[in-house]
This record gives structure tokens, sequence and C-alpha cells, in this order.
């Protein structure tokens, strides 16, 4: 094999938006050195990274801006419950009163 062979391919980021209440929307993406300032930006912010190749190579398809496709819905679903979980959220509507 080559070193070619065994080099890391460049690195995707793909950032949304969630305010709650509509769909997540994409607000960044990338690829090579401005996926790594996607990255760098929510490692200095305190954002939860969560690592899905699959994922962000379907959500890169979509325009800056965009909410996410219906389709998407549980697998999102599952990424804002890990960050939620990360930063010690609770959504309101699961505090009890």
């Amino acid at each position: 094999m080559t070193d070619y062979e065994h080099e890391k391919p460049d690195p995707r980021a793909v950032s949304l938006k969630y305010d709650g209440k509509d769909a997540p929307r994409v607000t960044a993406k990338g690829e090579g050195k401005l996926a790594e300032q996607i990255l760098n930006i929510a490692r200095e912010h305190g954002i939860p990274l969560h690592e899905d190749p699959d994922l962000v190579n379907l959500l890169a398809k979509l325009e800056l801006g965009e909410e996410i496709p219906r389709s998407l819905y549980v697998a999102i679903a599952e990424v804002i419950a890990f960050a939620y979980i990360m930063t010690g959220k609770i959504p309101e509507e699961f505090i009890a009163k």
C-alpha cells in the first residue's frame, strides 16, 4: 500500500440550529479547512460534536438555511438528544411542575 491509501479523507462538517419549534436548519457546512474551522468554533463554544459520516453526507446536500427533510427527523432527534445530554440541558416539557 502507498502512503496515499493511508491518508484520511478531508473532514466534512455540517452545523445545525434548532430553536425547539421549527425543524432544524443547516447553518454551516464545509470540507477540508472550512470543516476544521466549523469544528474548532463548535469546540470553542462548548457545542457537542457528533460523528456520523453518512448523516453528514446527507446533510451536506442541503442548502444553507434549509430545513432538514422529514426523512431525517429521527436521526437528527437522536443527535439533538445526545447534545442535550452532553450539555446537561433538559427540555422544559420534561421538567416536573
